[in-house]
């Protein structure tokens, strides 16, 4: 007699679920390079995009060559890195506060750079974009740190509706500190108002070499925790079953979450609706895991403040809508859309 052949249980379909996503990372990527590519050709002066290649492959003088590399590179790169940070960080809060709302915006984060850059202006005689980069940073990083502390004093800790609570708490305290200072000083709220509409228009090389250092620090971070994530949207119990040091994910990705957001802020002012769109379109295309989420929230961060900035350059010309604008116009429908089809977890 010939012994029974062992029952095999089938695996699970990891081929094909892989081959997905590396098909919509393809995808994203692919859709990245257009945009860019229409970033540096659209605007009041169209370019070709022929001529576009010709000018960053091989350079030259022309008046388009001159256009592109003064204008349109330092805005797509603001652009490009505004679009990663405010998407990786709304990524990030949702995973660490497994809020579905929660974004920079909603935690009072960027509320709290607004503060610091009205005090810059009106207070210490700021009025330089180069300048509001580091008032931007540090607002944004006391919010994050009045936020933990609210959220994690008494019992229980910082459990995700105290975040929440505590977020929406500081962020009305804030609001009411801009409006108060705006009011009083004409001269501050004419200023400001340009910066709080969130632009990525008229920035310059400068601005770039300041921030990207904070950029990739930001990025370190969080992808660090894309594990702890996972496991901690199980609950926190299962989390620390798992062997995972909650208080070490939630921290170590709240100070790349606020590092990120400090990061878009500051170079192009509170944009909104990134943070809070872009994570649920990643997880609707790549699933739950957030070693695809994120670096998918990287890609199409990107797309949707670039290809807004180019809308906006467009639709009323010779004036421009600010991209800030442009990014709930173009982003809603997609997010109405996810939650018509229960695409957003809940």
């Amino acid at each position: 007699m010939s012994a029974s052949a062992p029952v095999r249980t089938a695996a699970p379909p990891r081929a094909p679920r892989l081959s997905r996503r590396a098909a919509a990372t393809g995808a994203a990527v692919l859709a990245l390079l257009v945009a860019v590519l229409l970033s540096l050709a659209v605007g009041a002066r169209s370019i070709p995009p022929g001529e576009v290649l010709d000018v960053l492959l091989h350079g030259g003088h022309s008046d388009a060559a001159e256009v592109i590399r003064t204008m349109r590179v330092p805005r797509t790169l603001i652009g490009l890195m505004v679009g990663a940070a405010l998407a990786l960080a709304g990524t990030v809060l949702q995973g660490i506060t497994r809020n579905p709302i929660a974004d920079p915006g909603i935690l009072g984060i960027s509320q709290g750079a607004s503060v610091a850059v009205v005090t810059a202006i009106a207070f210490a005689g700021v009025h330089t974009l180069t300048g509001y980069v580091w008032f931007a940073f540090a607002g944004a990083a006391l919010a994050s740190v009045a936020v933990y502390a609210i959220a994690s004093s008494g019992r229980g800790g910082a459990t995700p509706v105290k975040l929440a609570l505590g977020g929406a708490a500081i962020n009305a305290l804030l609001v009411s500190v801009t409006v108060g200072i705006l009011t009083t000083n004409a001269a501050a709220l004419d200023e400001f108002r340009f910066w709080q509409v969130g632009s990525i228009a008229g920035r310059e090389a400068e601005v770039v070499q300041q921030v990207w250092p904070f950029l990739l620090v930001g990025t370190v971070l969080v992808l660090s925790v894309a594990r702890g994530l996972d496991a901690l949207a199980l609950g926190e119990d299962v989390a620390k079953g798992l062997g995972q040091n909650v208080a070490a994910v939630r921290i170590v990705g709240g100070v790349g979450a606020t590092v990120l957001t400090g990061v878009g802020v500051a170079a192009a002012g509170p944009i909104a609706f990134i943070g809070l769109a872009v994570p649920h379109i990643a997880r609707a295309v790549v699933g739950s895991d957030h070693r695809w989420v994120l670096p998918m929230a990287a890609l199409i961060g990107p797309v949707m403040l670039l290809v807004s900035d180019v809308v906006g350059r467009i639709v009323f010309p010779p004036s421009e809508v600010p991209a800030g604008v442009m990014t709930a116009l173009i982003g809603v429908p997609f997010l109405v859309a996810l939650v018509r089809r229960k695409a957003v977890p809940a």
